[in-house]
């Protein structure tokens, strides 16, 4: 039975909004990539290694995980907390 691992992404560093990060990644847990001997690079036999599944909700990815009887582990992301900020706060 494959492992896999639900979670929504956060936002990369090089982003100033949330737009990339509104759907559900299903990711498998893929067995320990070793090196290609004659390259140098590392490579991995198991090809769901490079498979991710998006949704548009956790409840969708959840669904499709127990139909396809996946062993899977739900990552809740966390709340970011949002201060607001004036300009004329700089004045006082």
């Amino acid at each position: 039975m494959k492992r896999a691992k639900i979670y929504k992404p956060s936002k990369t560093a090089m982003q100033s909004g949330t737009n990339n990060s509104k759907n559900w990644i299903i990711e498998f847990y893929t067995k320990k990539p070793g090196i290609n001997p004659l390259m140098g690079w590392e490579s991995s036999t198991d090809t769901l290694s490079e498979v991710k599944l998006e949704f548009s909700t956790k409840e969708l990815a959840v669904n499709y995980a127990r139909n396809n009887k996946l062993d899977f582990e739900l990552l809740e992301p966390k709340v970011r907390k949002r201060v607001k900020k004036s300009y004329a706060d700089n004045f006082k």
